[in-house]
């Protein structure tokens, strides 16, 4: 074979080989550039949610509703008790069987004079004419510049009831009558859910018309509220002032300013601690046997809440006026 002819198939054969390299090359470059088209399309239809690490997604995008939720368990697992003092009041008592309760909002502290009757639950009487004439006011059953309600005519033992009378007399005279039509007014579905509310006692009005009441039959001056189904602890009246005329109170203004203007005592007008409050009291077979005064005392900016409850005593005279006079004593000595 001639030179020549060699050298030419020599050639052919590079030709080729270099023909299959570049061809090889192209193709795998073209796959990697359409590889990488395939990625930064796939990167940039992602959401930033979805480009975060699976560890960074959960901590930083999904909210953790169990932390809260350990946290306020947390914080009312700190919240403190108010402090019970017990102290000895017995000179302001002499021979009565009594308790006193304060309650001083300031420094969170109940000040209690004889806990176990404190603790004990007994029939409100007309101290619950605070408690009816709130959700009266409150309501509109009362309207305060057209208050007065006509009388019957029946004679009652008590004089100041014989007569037209409106609602500021009959807070300060402490009509029964008066006060069994607001209650009756006002119904059984609303007083039982304003008790609930207040959290008053045992709440039972379950004996509305007072039936259970041994020292009176007459049914307009009987109901659940004397000597009857409601019982109620000195401690717990000091509560219910408080979450009627406290910070979180859920009534209005005008109602409280009102309620405020037939429990402020008039003698006190001229000192500077201003008294609120209502007396009762309650018999059983001709004999007192529950005798309050509770409400709350203002002096400067600070406001206590207390109350003073008396409880049959042998041989002695107990009664609402002599409970209020203890109260009162308590009280301008606690403020000073």
């Amino acid at each position: 074979m001639r030179k020549s002819d060699i050298l030419i198939k020599i050639y052919i054969c590079l030709l080729g080989i270099s023909l299959f390299t570049l061809m090889g090359c192209s193709g795998e470059s073209a796959d990697l550039t359409d590889n990488q088209s395939a990625e930064e399309q796939t990167m940039e239809m992602q959401t930033p949610e979805e480009t975060l690490q699976p560890e960074e997604a959960s901590t930083e995008s999904i909210p953790q509703p169990t932390d809260t939720l350990a946290d306020e368990a947390e914080e009312e697992e700190t919240e403190t008790e108010p402090v019970v003092i017990e102290v000895d009041w017995s000179e302001y008592f002499d021979e009565y069987n009594g308790a006193a309760v304060i309650y001083d909002t300031a420094e969170d502290c109940y000040q209690i004079y004889n806990q176990e009757l404190a603790n004990t639950r007994r029939s409100p009487c007309s101290t619950f004419k605070i408690i009816s004439s709130l959700i009266a006011l409150e309501d509109g059953v009362i309207e305060t510049d057209n208050s007065t309600r006509a009388w019957s005519g029946e004679i009652f033992w008590n004089e100041d009831w014989n007569r037209d009378i409106d609602f500021s007399d009959a807070f300060h005279a402490s009509c029964v009558w008066y006060f069994r039509e607001v209650i009756d007014e006002i119904g059984r579905d609303t007083i039982q859910e304003e008790l609930i509310k207040l959290q008053y006692g045992n709440c039972d009005i379950s004996d509305w018309e007072g039936r259970l009441n041994t020292n009176n039959s007459n049914p307009v001056l009987t109901g659940f509220w004397i000597e009857s189904s409601l019982l109620i602890s000195p401690k717990e009246q000091t509560e219910v002032m408080e979450r009627i005329f406290g910070n979180q109170t859920d009534y209005s203004e005008q109602t409280l300013n009102q309620l405020k203007q037939v429990m402020l005592l008039a003698e006190q007008s001229e000192t500077d601690i201003s008294i609120y409050g209502k007396t009762g009291m309650g018999k059983a077979h001709g004999i007192v046997v529950d005798a309050w005064f509770t409400g709350f005392a203002d002096k400067d900016d600070k406001r206590i809440y207390f109350c003073v409850y008396l409880g049959e005593t042998e041989n002695s005279d107990v009664s609402s006026a002599r409970a209020r006079e203890i109260a009162i004593k308590i009280v301008s000595d606690y403020l000073g």
